[in-house]
């Protein structure tokens, strides 16, 4: 049920961020950092990952807020791989119109729009996306990130049926599993669910055999 488009593979070391667990996590397994796959670098990943492999796809836009600005460093990561901010809006350091060698990446904090959108000549791109702490199997976090995957799908269920429309979040064995016991009703109201690993690499889930899934989980 895992299907990877391994010319879209992107291979990035800088999309995690490692911060100190808090005192109640201290010791469950994640080592000495947590890893945090932030929305804001779920975000940049798929967007990333369209650019690479939609046809013909040269611009798309992101849609972060405030919270994912403080979290992730949206301006240097995009700054380190290529981009330039050509026009600058508002008082972040982030949203404007950025221009690169694989396209150009508009980001604004603009509410109600979706967190990727990208327009093609087959109709929209719309995806929700969310984060979480891929590196622990703590109940708490694991929690969150499956309730994040639920949120997208949810998010995305509010919306007209137009274009395509996919729910994004971290690769981990629990999202994975979520993932398969969702994707038949998520494709019933043509909703698609991708997931994203700590190196910025996108894994669509669709409905295939176990065995093609293990073979494609071996190329990671």
């Amino acid at each position: 049920m895992l299907a990877a488009r391994k010319k879209g593979f992107g291979m990035f070391n800088d999309l995690i961020v490692e911060l100190d667990p808090p005192p109640n996590r201290q010791g469950a397994g994640t080592g000495t950092k947590e890893k945090h796959l932030t929305e804001a670098a779920v975000m940049l990943a798929y967007g990333m990952h369209l650019l690479r492999t939609v046809p013909e796809l040269r611009k798309i836009e992101l849609f972060p807020d405030g919270e994912h600005g403080k979290r992730f460093k949206i301006a240097n990561w995009l700054s380190t791989h290529g981009f330039t901010l050509q026009e600058s809006w508002g008082k972040t350091t982030y949203c404007g119109n950025w221009t690169g060698e694989a396209g150009s990446i508009i980001v604004a904090s603009i509410p109600g729009h979706g967190d990727v959108v990208a327009e093609t000549g087959q109709g929209m791109i719309i995806a929700e996306c969310k984060g979480g702490i891929v590196n622990t199997k703590q109940s708490g976090p694991t929690s969150r990130l499956r309730r994040g995957l639920c949120e997208a799908v949810g998010l995305l269920m509010a919306r007209p049926k137009s274009g395509r429309q996919v729910a994004v979040v971290p690769y981990t064995e629990s999202t994975l599993k979520l993932a398969k016991k969702l994707i038949s009703r998520a494709r019933d109201a043509a909703i698609e669910i991708a997931l994203v690993d700590e190196k910025g690499r996108v894994f669509d889930i669709s409905p295939i055999e176990d065995g093609v899934e293990k073979a494609l989980l071996a190329t990671s």
